[in-house]
């Protein structure tokens, strides 16, 4: 079967079609008006494309579980999922987990963090004026992320270029075997066992909870190295492709671009937009538990349920010409971060390093020009975004 987004070819997403990934929005208009439950024989799952039905999917836990993982080959092959995979987890141990790492993310946290961010991002930047090029991703959209989770979790600088390098791996191998161990964490547990401080790693450590058992206890080394690959690459992941996000739409966008240069304030409102028009995971899996019926057709319980979130957030009867860019469009919530029990808790983290690259990247660079040429989408299905992002400045 060959993929077309031509408007006489058959209704047909192949989550694994890169090519077809590059833009996937015309089938994705396609699927939401012709087949709002959607079948693939290919691959053998269905699919939901309609915003109130992936939001009502996602947060029903219960009829689409995410304990057999959360991503479509993870599911089929049937694998054990090790404890502690956080985002691999229904309730009521997923809750015991979340719980955890809630107190690490707190607003006050966060936003204690915004100076280092800043100075960070000014690092990165200044040396980039007077050049005439910079790039959105190579020059600050994959470092500034991965230096802020090394402020949460306490790993010296020096070191939070090699966690970088290992969870852009994992991401890259997109297989059943990308469940990394997290060893790559190891030696740092260590250190923090005889060192400790005020940062994540260290609460982690010595953190005692009730687990599903009524146990009282602390996590356990392997839970632990588990739980920092989950922080340390979906807490990347996220704001890395949001700034090369941010360099093209507003690169394609001068007025709009013009207008957040001239008024900083409306940069809050602009993030919101880019995050649902561009969203780093077009989908999500879970596994269905019971029979559920869709449109008159039943999904049989022990199928795969596919919710294309980048079709939900370009819904048009939740957003009127939802697949134009507009930074003045009335706020509604998007499905970017998910939703329910495993909506992103690291979203205000995510959205304030956005808005400081934006008021930082402006106040520099008011104005550039998108090197297409020389711009580089990421090569994995499982994020969408850009590996580089160049444009000239002025």
């Amino acid at each position: 079967m060959t993929t077309s987004t031509a408007s006489t070819a058959e209704v047909y997403y192949d989550p694994y079609d890169l090519e077809l990934n590059k833009d996937p929005y015309p089938m994705f208009a396609r699927i939401r008006e012709e087949a709002p439950l959607y079948y693939n024989s290919t691959h053998d799952f269905y699919a939901l494309s309609r915003y109130d039905d992936v939001n009502r999917g996602l947060i029903d836990w219960e009829t689409f579980s995410s304990a057999r993982g959360a991503i479509l080959e993870i599911i089929k092959s049937g694998m054990e999922i090790p404890s502690g995979t956080l985002i691999f987890e229904d309730p009521p141990i997923h809750n015991i987990h979340r719980n955890l790492l809630s107190r690490m993310f707190t607003p006050r946290k966060v936003l204690a963090l915004e100076p280092q961010i800043r100075e960070f991002t000014a690092r990165c930047l200044d040396p980039v004026v007077g050049t005439g090029k910079f790039d959105f991703v190579q020059d600050l959209g994959e470092q500034m992320p991965m230096r802020v989770i090394g402020m949460l979790l306490g790993i010296p600088e020096e070191h939070q270029r090699h966690i970088t390098d290992h969870g852009e791996a994992t991401l890259q191998k997109e297989k059943v075997d990308a469940l990394a161990t997290g060893e790559v964490f190891g030696e740092f547990i260590d250190y923090r066992l005889k060192n400790p401080s005020d940062d994540i790693m260290t609460e982690l450590l010595n953190a005692e909870f009730e687990d599903e058992t009524g146990t009282l206890r602390k996590l356990g080394r392997e839970e632990l190295l588990l739980y920092l690959t989950v922080i340390a690459t979906a807490g990347a992941e996220t704001t890395t492709r949001l700034i090369g996000w941010s360099g093209k739409l507003l690169g394609e966008h001068p007025d709009q671009r013009a207008q957040l240069a001239a008024d900083p304030s409306l940069i809050p409102a602009a993030i919101e937009e880019i995050l649902r028009m561009e969203p780093p995971a077009l989908q999500v899996a879970r596994y269905v538990t019971r029979d559920v019926e869709y449109y008159g057709q039943t999904v049989p319980e022990g199928n795969v349920m596919m919710f294309l979130l980048a079709a939900a957030n370009r819904d048009h009867s939740r957003w009127p010409n939802g697949d134009s860019f507009d930074i003045h469009r009335e706020t509604k919530a998007h499905i970017t971060f998910g939703a329910g029990t495993h909506f992103c808790m690291g979203n205000a983290l995510a959205r304030l390093e956005g808005k400081i690259a934006l008021e930082e990247i402006l106040k520099r660079f008011p104005e550039w020009e998108v090197d297409y040429a020389g711009a580089k989408m990421s090569p994995t299905t499982a994020v969408r975004g850009w590996e580089s992002m160049p444009t000239r400045i002025s």
